[in-house]
């Protein structure tokens, strides 16, 4: 049957339609239209830099239709595929493009495989086309996300890995990096993240000759820990919502406190999001490494032997350090290779003693350390350096400590300590906080006078020597479960040891037995501290305390030089309390073994225990009673705020200050005259359209009431009652 008038050979999109409809009744056009290809194939090949518009379409319509004739179909996608093998440099940016949508389509219709298609695609990541590399490594992404969707196909996943191990190896720059985020973001969307993927990062991208792919793969390594940070924006002192709207109820309606209510509305819908938003748990790559100490080791070798800019050193220290403190590494050339820059004019100085403080952990000798803490002491700590810089090498010196207490001695860390009555407020608070690290973990390294009083925490600290390890048969503080289930049976509290009754039998109250020479002597002050007080107050306060504390043992001293002994009844009271210390102590481990042995800890159980380890390292009766439990940040990683965190108000410049006021003024109603009326259209009051006004016409109302004398008022009031006494 011959068709006159015959327009679907050039109506390709309706020929589409009509296959995909019958296709056996548009058989022969459908042969036609495939006879056509092959020809513009075999003219295309001849000058295959040039755009062919007519095999574009048609290469499109039998992808489209290849369903409909499987058996002709069969050797359509190698045709495709040897035109991207043989001319994939040098074929036009658009015909290419188009070649790669046509198999796209034909491996969602299963005419080709996944792996050779995906192959293919990462040989066409070399081609100088930029828009083609981005869509070709979003559908490689997409792809592998859709294939692991369901379940992950462990033996596709181990072929294709060792293809990519191979493409991060290419000799071409852009292949090889565009390979590399390849893998990097299937690492993030949880696809490819495990070991394998980790270690072939590990052992070719940081060590690739390629620059780019060497820092590509170190900032996978250091995170996401910029772009995840969420601004601190709610710094600001947080309002309890209950309490403004309850008092807007009931108060008096202010603009001012209109505000109030709305930044109030504002915290609480922020709360509610963040309570019901997922927890995000951001497992670091660094624990997936199989050989942390061979790979420290030939960074390390690397950094020695590196001329890459000073950016990338960072990186690799960064990495490194990382590395040894989250492993517990031995790399003891590492140390006075970062002492050589720890000097004030560095650049990045402040980032290198992160590293420092990073690479530091309890297994590390302390003479290895040795050369960086003199470095910090002697380049850092010197009264002819800036505060500033005096304050960051003591945040530095705390952080290092914090992770390593035995890196630093006892008579520099002595030396340290005395900067606590520095005249600056930088160096004096970074001080204390030195003071304070100290006071919790090893009190014995500091001066007496600098322990602070006694506290239960303190009095079962042990001082540790290098390598020695504590191992407990117990939970600390689960003896407070033991009182709990006691008052839950008795219905009353047990007494605590090493508490006393006064004598008299009027008063049924407790009294603290003191467990010092020095907190005999101090007054209990902190009975008398306010629930507000700010830690430094409570520092000063402890420091003038204990200075008290030996005023008054030298007031006991003879003009002689000898020491008044104390009276015989202090003694027994000291003695009585050292043993009652020591049971106490044997008796609450006791306690706490038999209900690990027989009780199951719950959530609300460990809340209570580590509310009560607290308490323990708090003197005083009334602060123990307001101990809040606080989220604390602590993380495998150090905080470069932590370094730099300098207790003083900075000074802004002119460009530092207009943007400070500009960001205030984001959010900010417009200021100036306001029309407050509800309705435009009705009249001003005369007060508001005096403002408008010329002062000519308003001069006399502008004058005021005219204050009369005492006189005047006098005499006015006495006209008055004659006035008042003739009209009766």
């Amino acid at each position: 049957m011959v068709r006159h008038n015959n327009q679907l050979p050039n109506n390709l999109t309706q020929l589409q339609n009509l296959i995909k409809r019958d296709p056996e009744s548009y058989k022969e056009e459908f042969h036609q239209q495939l006879a056509h290809f092959e020809t513009t194939l075999e003219i295309f090949n001849l000058n295959p830099t040039q755009y062919n518009k007519k095999l574009d379409e048609q290469a499109m319509f039998l992808a489209q239709v290849a369903q409909c004739y499987l058996n002709e179909m069969k050797l359509f996608p190698q045709k495709i595929v040897d035109i991207l093998k043989t001319h994939n440099t040098i074929l036009h940016n658009d015909m290419r493009l188009s070649l790669c949508k046509c198999l796209i389509l034909l491996r969602n219709k299963n005419f080709i495989t996944t792996f050779d298609l995906l192959e293919l695609f990462f040989l066409l990541l070399r081609c100088q086309d930029k828009h083609l590399r981005e869509f070709l490594k979003t559908h490689i992404i997409t792809d592998i996300k859709n294939i692991n969707a369901k379940h992950k196909d462990m033996k596709f996943n181990s072929t294709l890995q060792n293809f990519m191990f191979s493409m991060l190896q290419d000799s071409h720059p852009k292949a090889a990096k565009l390979s590399l985020d390849i893998l990097v973001e299937l690492y993030h969307k949880n696809i490819w993240n495990d070991q394998k993927t980790v270690n072939i990062i590990a052992d070719i991208g940081c060590f690739s000759k390629i620059t780019k792919v060497m820092v590509a793969s170190l900032k996978f390594f250091l995170g996401r820990d910029e772009e995840e940070k969420e601004e601190n924006s709610d710094s600001e002192e947080e309002i309890d919502p209950r309490d403004t709207m309850i008092s807007n109820k009931f108060n008096k309606k202010t603009r001012k406190r209109e505000k109030l209510v709305e930044k109030v509305k504002k915290q609480a819908k922020k709360l509610k999001k963040k309570k019901q938003k997922a927890p995000a748990f951001n497992f670091s790559a660094l624990h997936l490494i199989n050989n942390p100490q061979g790979f420290a080791e030939k960074l390390f070798k690397k950094l020695e032997s590196s001329n890459d800019r000073f950016e990338v050193k960072l990186m690799l220290l960064d990495v490194i350090s990382r590395l040894i403190g989250l492993h517990s590494l031995f790399l003891f050339n590492y140390y006075p290779f970062i002492a050589r820059l720890l000097l004030p004019h560095q650049r990045e100085v402040t980032r290198i003693l992160l590293f420092a403080a990073q690479a530091s952990h309890e297994l590390v000798p302390p003479e290895v350390v040795e050369p960086v803490m003199k470095a910090i002491a002697n380049n850092f700590i010197t009264e002819r350096n800036s505060t500033d810089v005096m304050a960051v090498g003591l945040n530095a010196v705390r952080e290092i400590c914090s992770r390593c207490p035995l890196a630093i001695g006892e008579d520099l860390l002595r030396d340290l300590v005395q900067y606590k009555n520095y005249k600056e407020k930088s160096v004096m608070m970074a001080a204390r906080s030195l003071i304070q690290l100290y006071r919790q973990s090893m009190p014995d390294m500091l001066h007496k006078k600098d322990r602070g009083r006694p506290t239960e925490a303190s009095v079962e600290l042990k001082t540790k020597k290098y390598g020695e390890m504590e191992i407990k048969s117990h939970i600390p503080g689960s003896e407070v479960l033991l009182e709990k289930e006691e008052i839950k049976e008795t219905g009353k509290k047990k007494p605590v040891k090493g508490k006393k009754k006064k004598d008299d039998s009027d008063s049924e109250e407790w009294v603290d037995v003191a467990s010092s020479d020095s907190e005999i002597e101090i007054s209990d002050s902190d009975e008398s501290d306010e629930e507000g007080e700010d830690a430094e107050e409570v520092e000063e306060e402890e420091e003038e305390s204990d200075q008290e504390g030996e005023e008054k043992e030298g007031e006991n001293a003879t003009e002689n030089g000898e020491v008044n002994k104390q009276p015989p009844e202090g003694r027994k009271i000291l003695k009585a309390k050292r043993k009652l210390d020591k049971k106490d102590i044997e008796e609450k481990v006791q306690s706490a073994r038999e209900i690990a042995m027989e009780t199951i800890f719950t959530d609300e159980d460990f809340k209570r225990i580590e509310a009560a380890q607290l308490k323990k390292s708090i003197s005083g009766s009334k602060r123990k009673s307001n101990v809040i439990e606080e989220e604390t940040n602590e993380g495998e990683l150090v905080q470069l705020a932590a370094i730099e965190n300098i207790h003083k108000k900075k000074k802004h410049d002119y460009n530092a200050r207009l943007e400070s006021v500009m960001k205030g003024r984001e959010e900010r109603d417009k200021f100036g005259y306001k029309d407050r009326r509800k309705n435009i259209h009705c009249s001003k009051t005369n007060r508001e359209k005096r403002k408008t006004k010329n002062y000519q016409m308003v001069k006399h109302k502008a004058k005021g009431k005219i204050k009369r004398s005492f006189k005047d008022k006098q005499i006015a009031f006495r006209n008055y009652l004659i006035k008042q006494k003739k009209m009766r």
